[in-house]
């Protein structure tokens, strides 16, 4: 993995780690956040895994 990819990963996991250690603060933008944010992680891996396709020539 590069450095992009594992900054991503983190980002990603210390924002989860916010929504839901402030979950009751956020109140009813806990779902939007939270879907949004796997959103984000789904676009994010399918792209990853587009360019391992493209790089395969049968």
């Amino acid at each position: 993995m590069n450095k992009k990819n594992l900054l991503t990963l983190a980002l990603t996991l210390l924002f989860a780690w916010g929504i839901f250690h402030f979950k009751t603060q956020l109140g009813l933008l806990i779902m939007p956040l939270f879907i949004g944010l796997v959103l984000f992680v789904t676009l994010r891996l399918y792209r990853l895994m587009e360019k391992d396709d493209g790089n395969s020539e049968d």
